[in-house]
């Protein structure tokens, strides 16, 4: 049986995270004193991105996020190189 056989909504056990959050997360483990390699390997991306990542909250630090709306708005936006 399936979850549309019931004819009700269902709410999910999840929640919804936003990528700026994320990598709030992630910065905040790795100021934490966590090893980069290990925190990559449990968020998925390559040393490369986090790095990336890191450099600009060091740069621009936390209060540039609160300002950010979404992915791409300001210095927390990651660029790959154009082809």
């Amino acid at each position: 049986m399936t979850l549309t056989a019931f004819r009700r909504d269902v709410s999910m056990p999840w929640k919804e995270i936003s990528v700026m959050d994320e990598r709030l997360r992630f910065v905040s483990r790795l100021l934490g004193g966590e090893a980069m390699t290990e925190v990559c390997r449990e968020f998925g991306i390559s040393r490369k991105t986090s790095y990336n990542i890191f450099d600009r909250y060091k740069e621009f630090g936390i209060e540039e996020h609160r300002g950010a709306t979404a992915f791409g708005d300001g210095p927390w936006e990651c660029h790959s190189p154009s082809a």
